[in-house]
């Protein structure tokens, strides 16, 4: 057996309180809102912004003037504008101690595809992407919880070979139609036959 190098650290971090009434309504409320699959995917949020606003913190306790103030400041402020959880008059350390769930639940691809207007609801935006509906660029994306820069933004749409981004119909339309042809001849189109 060779040896397996798999990146193991844990990407979530679960609740100390297991029970607390407040917080398991509000995480119901968000996963509604925002079409989640388990409290898992706020965890993961929860543990990336914890990240964020630990480095933001350590670096206001540094001098101004620091290098590594500077240089890390300038990087992790660079990151947040390019995923659009800041704007750009909100280029300051300061700010990033402000973000919330919600500023990252807000870039998700299955929440834009939901606000573009391209799924009737955020749970159909959801199915869209798993089924491989959506693509962001050339790029065909499956995972709903994808952060979608500022600059790709506006080119998230439909798969080309996808039925709604004009490709080639589904089985069940291919099926309707054939059955169409058929009553059309003069055949009877309500017998059932094997489609490939």
């Amino acid at each position: 057996m060779g040896k397996t190098y798999r990146n193991c650290s844990r990407t979530f971090r679960a609740p100390r309180r297991p029970f607390e009434k407040e917080r398991l309504d509000t995480e119901l409320k968000v996963i509604g809102e925002y079409g989640l699959k388990s409290k898992r995917e706020i965890w993961r949020i929860n543990m990336v912004l914890a990240k964020l606003r630990k480095a933001a913190r350590h670096l206001l306790t540094l001098d101004e003037k620091n290098t590594t103030r500077i240089f890390e400041g300038q990087a992790l402020l660079r990151r947040c504008l390019r995923m659009g959880l800041l704007t750009e008059d909100q280029k300051a350390l300061d700010h990033v101690l402000g973000l919330k769930t919600n500023d990252f639940l807000e870039r998700r691809l299955q929440t834009k595809v939901f606000k573009m207007g391209l799924a009737k609801s955020i749970h159909h935006a959801r199915v869209l992407i798993r089924q491989r509906h959506i693509r962001v660029g050339k790029q065909i994306v499956n995972i709903p919880s994808f952060m979608v820069r500022v600059d790709s933004e506006k080119h998230i749409d439909f798969s080309l070979n996808s039925p709604y981004g004009n490709g080639r119909p589904g089985r069940v339309k291919r099926r309707s139609l054939k059955n169409a042809e058929k009553k059309a001849k003069g055949g009877d189109g309500d017998e059932e036959e094997d489609e490939d």
